[in-house]
């Protein structure tokens, strides 16, 4: 009996965390990335405008793995850096993740 008991008292202690996961897939269909970003397929994207001043990259980008359709957007860059390797017209790869509110690209491989 007291091993049922501390059974019971393990699952209890566990339910919220459980909880906690449940309520953080539901906003999976919500267009929000999280750390699963790092290992997500590339994306192909087109640059179409690099603003240094403001940290972004507008590409004009394939559907992303969240459920975000095809379309051209303003991405904040995880690596200041890249708004020096990167230029208007450039094909690019990447990978997106939404940090604190804002899509940002994570992970930019530059095609041969």
């Amino acid at each position: 009996m007291k091993k049922l008991i501390a059974s019971f008292a393990f699952i209890a202690a566990l339910a919220p965390a459980f909880a906690m996961a449940a309520d953080h897939d539901m906003h999976a269909g919500h267009g929000a990335m999280h750390s699963e970003a790092a290992q997500a397929a590339l994306v192909d994207g087109l640059v179409k405008k690099v603003d240094k001043a403001a940290g972004k990259i507008t590409v004009s980008h394939d559907a992303l793995p969240n459920g975000m359709p095809a379309m051209t957007m303003a991405f904040k860059v995880k690596d200041a850096s890249w708004l020096d390797k990167v230029k208007d017209g450039q094909k690019i790869r990447f990978t997106s993740d939404n940090i604190n509110g804002a899509m940002t690209i994570v992970r930019l491989e530059l095609p041969k």
